[in-house]
């Protein structure tokens, strides 16, 4: 499911803040955001914006963010957490879609932040087109997948804080290496393709399979996981051949059989304590805080999959997503 940074939703309710007489709590989708006091009613519909969008220059909507860079990101007003922005729909264009869940992203000028843009000196070329890119979705952008992992087996692994990586075996004498968005150009400058070599992925990654994981360490993030050098972490493969990821078992099977350390698994619930767990957005956040072990840096969060490859009819695709820290999005600096 392609993210929607901009998308016609509806306000679920509406809640007074303790002290305040201009703002209030407003409940859209699974986000909690803070907007002005009667600009908004419970059950109307709403232009919402999630957190990362970057707001068009130029639109008189979008002025008051200028102190902000246009950037959407999580903030506490008066002691309430708010993730995104919330206006009313008049600020669309005429004849703009006004249907529940449209997508308004383009149409609005609106674009995603991205920390980092690569050299384009290390571009290679475009991202593989059979290998799926590695962004998930956010639980409270896709609350129906709680209903659709209930009572399956799964797995919950630390969401890592690094940049994003594959490794894809094209064929016998051809590996690709990738950032989040484009192919990279092999050379001894290149970070990732030392990794490559460190791995011999060249070699021993088997013909038509991508591994997907986090590169963490120095120079990357601030390195919060406070490792010595670089490291690759595997969370995800896929077999283009077969047009299919690898379940979680077989992922971490290659890995060992490779020699590539995994994201690590911090919870493995099956059986009757699948059957019985609790699939809320509460427990969720809960179970996303914390730190990265022996360092003072709050974990990114974590990511839910259950244990055999399952398809979500609420992501028209793979079910499988995020749970982003508050304390982590609070404590962001850049």
């Amino acid at each position: 499911m392609e993210r929607k940074l901009a998308s016609i939703q509806r306000v679920e309710s509406i809640t007074a803040i303790a002290g305040a007489d201009k703002i209030v709590k407003a409940r859209v989708m699974g986000w909690d955001v803070v907007v002005k006091k009667d600009e908004l009613a419970a059950d109307a519909a709403c232009v919402f914006f999630e957190i990362d969008a970057v707001l068009p220059d130029g639109a008189a909507w979008a002025e008051f963010m200028r102190p902000r860079g246009f950037r959407l990101r999580t903030v506490r007003l008066r002691g309430v957490l708010s993730q995104g922005l919330a206006l009313p729909t008049s600020i669309l264009p005429e004849g703009a879609p006004t249907e529940l869940g449209a997508d308004v992203t383009s149409l609005l000028g609106v674009t995603k932040y991205e920390p980092i843009l690569p050299d384009t000196r290390e571009i290679a070329g475009p991202f593989p087109t059979r290998v799926p890119k590695t962004d998930e979705i956010r639980l409270q952008s896709a609350l129906g997948v709680l209903d659709e992992i209930r009572g399956q087996d799964f797995v919950i692994t630390t969401k890592l804080d690094g940049t994003s990586l594959t490794f894809f075996r094209e064929s016998e004498r051809e590996l690709v290496v990738c950032s989040r968005n484009w192919a990279l150009r092999e050379g001894d400058g290149s970070r990732e393709w030392r990794i490559a070599r460190a791995l011999d992925l060249g070699t021993k990654l088997p013909v038509g399979v991508a591994l997907q994981g986090e590169l963490c360490g120095p120079g990357i993030q601030k390195n919060p996981l406070g490792l010595a050098a670089l490291q690759f972490f595997a969370f995800s493969g896929y077999h283009t051949i077969e047009g299919r990821y690898l379940i979680h078992d077989e992922l971490f099977a290659l890995c060992a059989e490779l020699g590539v350390t995994t994201v690590p698994v911090e919870h493995r619930v099956e059986g009757e304590a699948a059957r019985t767990f609790e699939h809320t957005l509460e427990r969720y956040l809960e179970l996303a805080r914390g730190r990265y072990p022996g360092t003072t840096s709050h974990k990114e969060g974590i990511v839910v999959r259950p244990l055999r490859e399952t398809r979500s009819d609420t992501l028209s695709g793979r079910l499988s997503f995020k749970v982003i820290s508050n304390e982590f999005l609070l404590a962001e600096k850049d």
